[in-house]
């Protein structure tokens, strides 16, 4: 696989976003529209007396050639849970599916633990505006901890397949003591699971992808796209400990395939993808969300920082 890079396509400190968000424009995601590409993306504002932050979903709309944008959302996307709730403090990332003239999206909730620093579930919300805004289901998410993915179950991806809803997830597996670090830091794995009707759904129970850098790497954010006969997931992965100063250590994109949607087969060396040697991303890449737009195939992603400068756009070469 190859993979030519765009270059980086929006920087949040260039545009007024919603509220008092003014940094980070972190997992890009696109939903594809006749004449234009609309991209969520969460933000971050944060409080001055605290120093928390919430994360809040916006969105771009750009030209299909991703050359001019058209458009930057001045109100709130999907509100955040109320005291107590599994969104309390951010909704990071939200996956849009636009399914049987249906747009629902997959919403991951935030809410800060004492012990640790957050906890996380999926949620799941529908827009009767073309996207503008979206309506959530209820107050509580469609996916969360269980007896095998105890905690952090986060970064849905979901598309239609085979006559049945597939969603990629991530759950976390365990929290180590970091030197340095307050709080423990997380690993985490990627799972998967199936619906018929995207609400209630059906587990795997098992680890998808087998880990390279030992029983503590992290891997985050799948996304899957069938192409040439194949699916194809595309995912980042980290050390545990040490990723935030040893850009060594930090994201990269990891890469596996599937024949049947259930065994995937990993194999880092035909991402085809990798940091750059200087600039905005040439530290980590990170948050990757692959899709198709008139017969290309695309990937968004954030470089470094997490997603703090914005994110940028590569195209899948035949």
């Amino acid at each position: 696989m190859k993979w030519t890079k765009l270059g980086r396509i929006f920087a949040p400190a260039d545009h007024d976003l919603i509220g008092n968000c003014s940094e980070f424009a972190q997992s890009p995601q696109a939903l594809v529209f006749d004449d234009f590409i609309r991209i969520y993306f969460s933000s971050r504002e944060v409080n001055p007396e605290t120093g928390k932050a919430l994360s809040h979903v916006c969105f771009v709309d750009m030209s299909k050639d991703f050359k001019t944008l058209l458009r930057v959302n001045k109100k709130p996307v999907i509100e955040l849970g109320g005291a107590g709730s599994f969104d309390e403090h951010g909704i990071f990332p939200v996956n849009v599916l636009n399914h049987g003239g249906r747009l629902l999206a997959f919403t991951t909730g935030w809410s800060r633990r004492m012990s640790v620093s957050v906890e996380t579930g999926v949620g799941m919300a529908e827009s009767f505006d073309g996207g503008e805004t979206f309506q959530k289901f209820g107050s509580g998410p469609v996916l969360t901890s269980s007896l095998n993915e105890p905690f952090l179950v986060a970064d849905a991806f979901v598309k239609h397949y085979e006559e049945r809803y597939f969603m990629w997830y991530i759950y976390g597996t365990q929290w180590i003591d970091s030197p340095g670090v307050d709080q423990p830091e997380r690993v985490y794995k990627i799972g998967g699971a199936w619906s018929h009707d995207a609400k209630e759904w059906r587990r795997q129970d098992r680890r998808l992808i087998e880990d390279i850098l030992g029983e503590t790497e992290c891997q985050a954010l799948p996304t899957v796209t069938y192409h040439a006969g194949r699916y194809h997931m595309f995912f980042c992965f980290r050390r545990a400990l040490g990723f935030r100063d040893n850009s060594q250590r930090a994201y990269r994109i990891g890469y596996a395939f599937s024949d049947d949607l259930v065994t995937w087969t990993r194999d880092d060396d035909k991402a085809g993808i990798n940091c750059s040697d200087d600039g905005w991303d040439s530290q980590m890449m990170c948050y990757p969300h692959v899709f198709s737009c008139d017969d290309s195939v695309y990937m968004l992603y954030n470089g470094n920082d997490f997603g703090k400068h914005g994110f940028g756009l590569a195209r899948w070469e035949e």
